[in-house]
């Protein structure tokens, strides 16, 4: 049998200085140590000593010329985790604190997020510690050129597909796109999140946030509540909080604040107008981050240096960055009504937020479950580039919202407690871990 402890141990000892990789499979082991040791089959083929080592990581760097004429050189990586049940897929992030412990964790946890969609794609991340904020375009698209010269080399559409992420928007991913069709001499759409000029999806840019609500809709109807009415706290200004905010609004809910590097607004009228909306998506295109913005043009409060969980809500949705949303934030929302919270981030929630949720009755959705709507939707683009097709927004969007219910469902078969409440953690990585780890036993590794 597994010792839970003594495997953490000795991951430790070998992941030294990755506190985000390490919190990650302590956080998906702990809650199923029982399901893999009532399997001996496999600790017999050793199967989490596999599953959390990558099948390979790339690292190499990236020369381009700003606009003064100066060579800049970055650092970038591509995680290629485990492709067991399809190519590599998992986004790309451009931030100038970017490490490889943040870029593990990240692809452990698309390995599994992939899973649950049921596509067959198999999970990995890459980016840059290039900073996009304050660069020119054409430095941005010398940038992207550069780096696509070398992830070339290691990618392709039935390989791995790296989409866009943090700092790596639907820009980016035109510039790069371009340069590896001028390399490859050839249209595979080997990019997600592509404009749909040349082969991307209608709804990819929405899909993370629309996910993120079909799941809500059904953890509702599962305690036989529903999303009409709902005042929501959401975090963030990009396309996670874009696409929380429109469905939201769309579904007779009222989403009352955004939060950007700096602090965050609070508008009581809710962000529920198609002129907001268009601001948010300019906002996001332009990566500044500047949401006191918004709140001068709406009318809105502006909190500086503020997080936005201590605004009454019913339900709150973190849509930033891993480990957000801590322990006081949860007690803070507890305290002021939340009964929801759905991590639409990646490991938006620190474990001690998680816990202090799940032992408070509030209903506790992982960002691996909520927030893989913007993944399917990727495989979906996939799909249509390998059929040279392009399905309609409402096919789209039919597709998106059966895959989160049935993502839905794998979490309640496998979460469902005793007394008729659901653990989201436990179904989520129960349900995941289980369809990975087999399919490598089928496969002989």
């Amino acid at each position: 049998m597994y010792d839970l402890e003594a495997f953490m141990k000795e991951l430790q000892r070998k992941n030294p200085d990755q506190p985000e990789f390490i919190q990650a499979v302590r956080g998906v082991l702990s809650s199923i140590i029982d399901l893999v040791n009532g399997n001996p089959v496999y600790e017999k083929n050793r199967i989490l000593e596999r599953m959390t080592e990558p099948d390979r990581i790339l690292q190499f760097r990236v020369e381009w010329e700003n606009d003064k004429g100066e060579l800049e050189v970055n650092r970038a990586w591509r995680v290629q985790f485990n492709n067991a049940i399809g190519p590599y897929k998992g986004g790309t992030r451009f931030t100038k604190d970017l490490t490889l412990g943040t870029l593990k964790f990240l692809a452990f946890e698309q390995t599994f997020k992939n899973s649950l969609t049921t596509l067959p794609m198999g999970g990995g991340k890459g980016g840059c510690d290039f900073d996009p904020a304050g660069k020119s375009d054409r430095e941005i698209m010398r940038f992207c050129r550069a780096y696509m010269m070398e992830l070339q080399k290691y990618i392709g559409p039935d390989t791995d597909v790296p989409a866009g992420d943090l700092g790596c928007g639907g820009r980016e991913i035109g510039y790069m796109y371009g340069m590896y069709k001028q390399i490859k001499t050839e249209n595979t759409g080997v990019l997600t999140g592509k404009d749909m000029s040349f082969g991307g999806s209608i709804l990819r840019p929405e899909a993370t946030g629309y996910g993120a609500i079909y799941f809500a809709e059904e953890m509702l109807k599962d305690r036989g509540d529903k999303l009409e009415g709902k005042r929501i706290a959401i975090s963030g200004y990009g396309n996670v909080a874009w696409g929380v905010a429109k469905k939201a609004s769309q579904l007779g809910a009222k989403v009352v604040t955004l939060s950007g590097r700096k602090g965050f607004v609070l508008d009581e009228e809710g962000v529920g107008t198609q002129e907001k909306w268009d601001f948010l998506e300019a906002l996001r295109a332009s990566n500044t981050g500047n949401v006191e913005a918004y709140a001068k043009r709406f009318g809105a409060k502006f909190f500086p240096g503020e997080k936005p969980w201590g605004v009454k809500c019913d339900m709150a949705f973190p849509c930033a960055s891993q480990n957000e949303l801590d322990l006081a934030d949860a007690k803070t929302l507890v305290a002021g009504g939340c009964k929801y919270v759905v991590e639409s981030s990646n490991m938006g929630d620190t474990p001690e937020a998680t816990e202090y949720f799940q032992s408070h009755g509030v209903a506790f959705a992982p960002g691996k479950a909520a927030n893989a709507g913007g993944v399917a939707c990727s495989g979906l683009e996939m799909s249509q580039d390998a059929m040279h097709y392009r399905w309609s927004a409402a096919e789209v969007d039919e597709k998106l919202h059966e895959i989160m219910q049935s993502i839905h469902k794998a979490c309640v078969d496998y979460g469902r407690r005793a007394d008729g409440t659901v653990d989201y953690v436990r179904g989520a990585n129960a349900a995941s871990f289980k369809h990975v780890a087999d399919t490598m036993l089928k496969l002989g590794y």
